[in-house]
């Protein structure tokens, strides 16, 4: 994958990749403690180096809803959403409505040629909505 989107493969990207494939959603602190595991010594920056230049190219994709830090994901190249718990924080793939990207056409474009678009639909995760129901 790193050689398809002409990066130089590094054992910090390789373990950035792999994290972020294991750990949908995962933000940059989950990221750097998963890639310790492989890569004990790797450091914050090589960490957030290997993120830039994964997003830069198109094979992680960076989202980050109102209020949370960012989070990455390796499920690119199509239009989904997400759904965001109000209460534990915990984050979903909402699969687009229509299925095409952009799955909502604005009322007024403003002439502009959209190519994506994001909704974060927010709620209660059925952990957390059972527990406010008890």
């Amino acid at each position: 994958m790193l050689r398809g989107a002409a990066l130089r493969v590094t054992r910090p990207r390789t373990a950035v990749l792999s994290a972020v494939h294991a750990h949908p959603h995962a933000d940059t602190d989950s990221i750097l403690r998963a890639v310790r595991r492989e890569l004990p010594k790797v450091s914050h920056q090589a960490v957030y180096d290997s993120l830039h230049a994964l997003t830069a190219a198109g094979l992680v994709r960076r989202i980050q809803p109102s209020g949370s830090v960012a989070r990455y994901e390796a499920r690119v190249g199509d239009n989904h959403h997400h759904i965001v718990c109000r209460s534990c924080g915990a984050v979903a793939d909402a699969d687009c409505a229509v299925g095409e990207a952009p799955c909502l056409t604005a009322s007024d474009d403003r002439g502009f040629s959209i190519d994506e678009a994001e909704v974060i639909y927010w709620g209660l995760c059925p952990a957390c909505a059972a527990r406010e129901s008890s």
